[in-house]
């Protein structure tokens, strides 16, 4: 099985995780169609009631995993991470089967405690995928850990592909004996989608099980490690990003019920409460597709900074970690203008009953892809640097003023739920800071963020205006601001397009893309560019 460099590493997940968001984004205004706004307001809580047992379940040891493997591998230590792996996964089947059942059985008090007392039935349909995601993020993270992203990349299309049909398909029909039957309905999906993924992911383990090694690549008198040493490990590396993932969406569950909770004290009804959250939950749709990128990048970076790590190599440390914070920047920045700028059509296109509350979510809200983007980072760089146990302060601390500023914002009516973007900012203003303080002690090296973002900045503000100038000029003034949805999509389409043009090419003029870059990607990408692109970069 061959392995790939970060940078192509990277490339692989990111077009997978586009392509996964942008179909869980793209079916969500069928699903709304379907099992209507109000529906969609009991759907999202039930849904972070599930993503915060998942993280519990599957966060820390798939990244444990990751770390062990590619720790060994470095150290020529192979028969040691294929030991590893399979305690890893014994360890996460276990605990996938303890969380199936809890979710099942606490199901009820779960969703009343979420202000969503009917939707306990989607909790119960949900339980069995965490055994079986479970069974897939230990795979996943073997593959990752041997800096081979395409079985990840494969599984999570394939995933999210099954998602979607079975969602559809069982909301469609369930939607017949109620709304609560069709929300619940819109839940298979998970399960059938993590099935074909555990499927294939088996499939591709079995293939490429064995490491095949040059003979200059084995190392002799290699120190073999015993279990309890390999189980220290993995619990000493996954217990902490346990605690980190779970503290963040232990955040993101308490205030899914602050949140609702203070829009009735803020004078809502309840079926105007359930609208209003799951524009909420539409517009944090919105804003994961460009981190998916950034996620993606953390997968394929953590193995890269634990292997020089293990080893002492503190140049090829320094350089990850700058090439992690590089393209952060280059995908977030002019994500997040981008959005701020279309956000409005966008919205009305997709979720048109979503209100004006939609569009202010995106123009005033579309900085927390930058801020998400750069802690997503940071967080892995602390993963990679076993520095994750002092950042859990900040974490706590970000959470706790989250929950305030949300419950003190909410209830007041002129604010109601814009208090929540509010408390997403500063909840991530405040770690940001911290974690920037941690890494620069631990790598004695200031990592000089302003000057790395700095192109882009510029490249999204050029952007930016280039397309706003042409959807004002060509809604407001020619169409009048009024026109049909295929007409507004046609638009939106094209603008986002040009966007991307502009951005590239003021990146390419300012040095802020050379062909370096496109090259530790795939030397292909300078094949398909446009001459005039690539006598730039020259």
């Amino acid at each position: 099985m061959k392995s790939q460099s970060t940078a192509k590493g990277f490339a692989i997940l990111s077009g997978a995780g586009v392509l996964v968001k942008v179909l869980s984004l793209a079916y969500l205004p069928f699903l709304t169609v379907i099992i209507s706004q109000r529906g969609m307001g009991l759907y999202q809580p039930v849904y972070q009631a599930f993503a915060f047992v998942f993280v519990i379940t599957n966060s820390g040891i798939p990244v444990a995993i990751s770390k062990l493997i590619s720790e060994l591998v470095a150290q020529g230590n192979y028969k040691d991470a294929v030991k590893g792996f399979k305690i890893a996964r014994t360890m996460l089947v276990f605990i996938g089967i303890l969380m199936m059942l809890a979710m099942a059985i606490l199901a009820k008090p779960i969703a009343i405690f979420l202000n969503a007392r009917e939707a306990y039935l989607s909790l119960v349909v949900l339980s069995p995928a965490l055994f079986l995601t479970s069974i897939v993020s230990a795979y996943r993270g073997y593959f990752q850990g041997r800096s081979n992203m395409l079985p990840t990349a494969v599984s999570q299309i394939l995933e999210q592909v099954m998602n979607t049909i079975f969602s559809l398909v069982f909301a469609a029909v369930f939607i017949k004996y109620g709304l609560i039957m069709g929300v619940a309905g819109s839940t298979v999906g998970t399960t059938v989608g993590s099935v074909t993924a555990g499927l294939y992911l088996l499939y591709m383990y079995k293939k490429n099980r064995v490491f095949k090694v040059s003979k200059k690549a084995v190392k002799e008198n290699v120190t073999r490690l015993p279990n309890k040493v390999l189980v220290r490990r993995i619990i000493n590396y996954g217990l902490p990003i346990t605690l980190s993932a779970g503290l963040q969406n232990a955040g993101s569950l308490i205030d899914a019920f602050n949140t609702r909770g203070r829009l009735l004290v803020a004078g809502l009804s309840n079926v105007v409460m359930n609208e209003r959250y799951a524009t909420l939950g539409q517009y944090n749709s919105f804003t994961r597709v460009p981190t998916t990128l950034i996620a993606s990048l953390s997968v394929a970076v953590l193995p890269a900074i634990s292997a020089a790590m293990a080893v002492g190599d503190k140049k090829t440390l320094r350089d990850k970690i700058n090439f992690a914070f590089k393209v952060c920047f280059m995908v977030s920045i002019p994500s997040a203008v981008g959005l701020t700028v279309l956000g409005a059509p966008i919205f009305k296109l997709l979720f048109p009953k979503a209100g004006i509350y939609g569009a202010m979510f995106m123009e005033y809200g579309s900085i927390i892809v930058v801020l998400m983007g750069i802690v997503q980072i940071q967080t892995t760089v602390l993963q990679g640097l076993g520095k994750l146990n002092q950042a859990m302060l900040a974490m706590v601390l970000s959470i706790v003023l989250k929950i305030v500023i949300n419950y003190t914002l909410i209830a007041i009516p002129k604010i109601n739920i814009m208090g929540a973007i509010v408390g997403n900012i500063v909840s991530f203003l405040v770690p940001m800071f911290i974690y920037r303080s941690y890494i620069n002690k631990s790598i004695k090296m200031k990592i000089r963020m302003a000057s790395i973002a700095a192109r882009p900045v510029f490249s999204s503000i050029v952007m930016g205006g280039v397309i706003y100038a042409l959807y004002y000029l060509v809604y407001f003034v020619i169409l009048k601001g009024k026109s049909s949805s295929l007409l507004l999509a046609m638009l939106v389409t094209f603008l986002i397009l040009l966007g991307i043009f502009v951005y590239t090419y003021v990146m390419i003029l300012c040095r802020g893309i050379r062909k370096k870059d496109i090259d530790s990607i795939s030397p292909r990408l300078m094949r398909i560019m446009p001459g005039f692109m690539k006598r730039k970069m020259a």
